[in-house]
């Protein structure tokens, strides 16, 4: 865990991911989450443009108001928890096509799948990881995104 998140913060934000996890809570669509139709392909040169239309983009089973497994859940919770409010986000579950291209595009066999800067990440797994070493907070930097956990930090630091 990175010192600069502070455990306070970095506690707070595993509980909320649990409890989260469990399905509780209210609708999850920010103000700039654009959930985008596949447009009906799962070419490589279409994915290709997705993946790098957006700083992020998650494939997920479901939508971000409402993922269909734990996994896309929990990944749109670690965003949320960062304040990532502006990214793509496709339902996998709408086009089978774009399911598995995804897959072959990426070479790995699950989703959610999720990409920074059109660079493929991992999965929820990975993304969990990433979010409690503070790594995550470091990639969204690349990005220009400030992580809204460093400001809970400077908060309970404050305090």
């Amino acid at each position: 865990m990175s010192g600069s998140l502070g455990r306070a913060a970095a506690a707070a934000a595993a509980t909320a991911l649990l409890r989260w996890g469990r399905g509780v809570g209210g609708g999850l669509r920010g103000p700039g989450v654009r959930a985008a139709g596949s447009g009906g392909s799962g070419s490589s040169e279409h994915l290709d443009a997705l993946v790098k239309k957006d700083k992020v983009v998650v494939f997920l089973k479901g939508t971000p108001e409402q993922p269909q497994c734990g996994f896309s859940n929990a990944v749109v919770q670690i965003l949320r928890l960062h304040g990532v409010r502006d990214y793509a986000a496709y339902n996998v579950l709408d086009d089978p096509q774009l399911r598995q291209g995804i897959k072959d595009y990426s070479n790995w066999p699950t989703i959610p799948q999720v990409y920074l800067n059109g660079e493929f990440v991992g999965g929820c797994d990975i993304l969990l990881q990433m979010h409690q070493n503070g790594d995550l907070v470091e990639e969204l930097k690349k990005l220009g995104i400030r992580s809204a956990l460093l400001d809970e930090a400077k908060d309970q630091d404050s305090k």
